[in-house]
């Protein structure tokens, strides 16, 4: 019997990764134009049919730019990251911070979100610097300390952006003060004649930060007043809001704000299905102006929160990359004003 002579076919040798070098020959101009057009550098003046032979060359070639290599060049990189909040975030926060990423996008920033569940203080500055970013812009409780706030910029990082309800050494500070959002919401109940108005309080992690501030406001509009305000812990759940319905009457209250228009469309179904009529035996406030609310019978009364809008905040950010040497600024945020509806 013979023995076969083939030889085992060759590995397939895998696609060579396109170079600036081969976009600049495709599109024939130099590397630095390639560089130029690929890197949105402005200071260059270069023609737009240029710029469109070489972003077709590159594409054709399927050519991206290497995010170190123009970070090496640059001296920093072009990156924003964004740890993602350690809480639960509403609608209202969501459409703020897709309207933030895209300003940045515009500003030509990368930017990344890292998830950081799990990781404390320090650890987690030390994870994000890591990656090299040129700015971290933290939500909310993301562990954020002083000495988090000198790793990021030991590690590269020429600002340092906090958006919650404390300022953090170092950092510049947007606070929200949470506190105003439950004064004005409960100084409404007062005004409209309710004495003994309730006050949500997740129960859910982490909204502790927002709720509590809000729970003490509420206390500053009743000082003087005569009115009280009772503490209602409650889950996102319907068992919850129709447990805490059930003994609405036996809990005397006349008015209540909802922590914001969610737990405010949660409570007040569970409290119609328990036949407390609203806003007749009891008024209802909720906070963000969600849509859905509007859309309620009756409809509900909400704080309006006016926070600083993204397009502000991405500008910020260059500003401060920009200007590294800068000292840290701190800006109050959320002026907040009832919109009264049919619910109180």
């Amino acid at each position: 019997m013979s023995q076969s002579t083939e030889q085992p076919s060759e590995r397939p040798a895998g696609r060579a990764v396109p170079t600036s070098a081969d976009v600049a020959r495709l599109a024939g101009v130099s590397r630095a134009t390639v560089s130029y057009v690929l890197n949105n550098t402005s200071a260059v003046r270069i023609s737009e049919p240029t710029r469109r032979r070489v972003r077709q060359a590159a594409e054709e070639l399927g050519y991206v730019p290497h995010a170190a290599a123009r970070s090496l060049r640059a001296g920093h990189s072009r990156m924003v990251l964004l740890p993602t909040p350690h809480v639960q975030v509403g609608p209202l926060y969501s459409q703020f911070f897709n309207e933030f990423q895209w300003a940045l996008r515009r500003l030509d920033y990368t930017v990344v979100q890292y998830g950081s569940v799990g990781l404390e203080a320090e650890e987690a500055a030390r994870a994000w610097a890591e990656l090299r970013p040129v700015a971290v812009v933290a939500l909310g409780e993301s562990r954020l300390t002083g000495q988090g706030v000198e790793i990021l910029k030991r590690s590269g990082a020429r600002a340092v952006i906090t958006l919650g309800t404390e300022r953090v050494e170092g950092a510049h500070a947007l606070v929200m003060d949470q506190g105003r959002v439950g004064e004005a919401a409960t100084a409404h109940l007062v005004e409209t004649g309710r004495r003994r108005i309730g006050v949500v309080v997740p129960e859910e992690p982490g909204l502790a930060m927002f709720s509590g501030p809000r729970l003490e406001g509420a206390r500053r509009a009743v000082a003087g007043t005569g009115a009280t305000v009772v503490p209602l812990p409650l889950r996102y759940e319907e068992e919850s809001a129709n447990a805490l319905a059930a003994r609405w009457r036996a809990l005397g209250l006349d008015g209540v704000f909802a922590y914001n228009d969610e737990y405010a469309m949660l409570l007040m179904r569970a409290l119609q299905d328990a036949d407390v009529a609203v806003p007749a035996e009891t008024a209802v406030v909720g906070a963000d102006d969600l849509l859905l609310g509007r859309l309620l019978r009756p409809r509900l009364s909400t704080v309006r929160i006016d926070m600083v809008i993204g397009r502000e905040l991405a500008e910020l950010v260059d500003r401060a990359v920009r200007e590294p040497e800068a000292p840290p600024r701190t800006s109050d945020l959320m002026a907040s004003r009832v919109v009264r509806r049919e619910s109180s």
